[in-house]
């Protein structure tokens, strides 16, 4: 079972969909107990930084999403939920993240458009992750208007150009971030969100 965690912001149904259609079972929950008991989870975001924390420390979400990291079960950070994974962002002020990986997040700057919106093409920086096995790089969809600088490199698992190398993917053990949104972004989009669910100890839907 895939749990996607549902703390009030994200694109619950389309990522619910995504996973569905790659033959495992989900649940959106916000239930601690489901969360720890689930194979893989999935947090997904789409809103301002500092109002995901304040909805994920209300409900005690943070500390979940945390114990679970620390399970060593495979966790998925998509777009906002990627950048909660870190310490910090400047995002409206400074706001505390739920500090899983060492590094912040920063808006934009330059003479660029600003939010990065539509399709970039990945490279991959370590090319031993799990995530890219018989994966090849493309184009995959972006909306964002702040963006992660990861303390370790050894962390960034991919970039995409915009304005210079923009983080894409980031990973240590189980836990990954996708800056982009994986099930809206195509063949490229849906292999990556299959590999990362493949690290689960997947319970498929089976029928008849």
């Amino acid at each position: 079972m895939i749990a996607i965690i549902d703390y009030g912001m994200g694109n619950l149904h389309s990522v619910n969909k995504a996973v569905e259609r790659l033959g495992y079972k989900t649940v959106v929950t916000a239930d601690a107990a489901t969360i720890r008991e689930a194979d893989g989870a999935i947090l997904p975001g789409v809103g301002a930084f500092g109002d995901a924390m304040a909805n994920l420390r209300a409900s005690g979400l943070d500390a979940v999403v945390r114990a679970y990291a620390g399970s060593g079960k495979p966790l998925l950070g998509i777009c906002l939920g990627m950048q909660l994974l870190f310490d910090e962002s400047e995002e409206h002020g400074r706001h505390e993240g739920l500090g899983l990986l060492p590094g912040r997040v920063v808006r934009f700057a330059g003479s660029y458009k600003v939010p990065h919106m539509g399709w970039n093409e990945l490279t991959w920086v370590q090319l031993e992750s799990p995530l890219f096995r018989e994966v090849a790089p493309g184009h995959v969809y972006f909306v964002h208007s702040y963006h992660a600088l990861p303390d370790r490199p050894e962390d960034l698992l991919a970039v995409t150009d915009y304005g210079g190398p923009v983080t894409a993917i980031v990973g240590r053990d189980m836990l990954f971030g996708m800056q982009f949104h994986p099930e809206k972004s195509g063949e490229v989009g849906m292999a990556l969100l299959d590999r990362f669910l493949g690290l689960t100890v997947p319970v498929r839907n089976l029928r008849g």
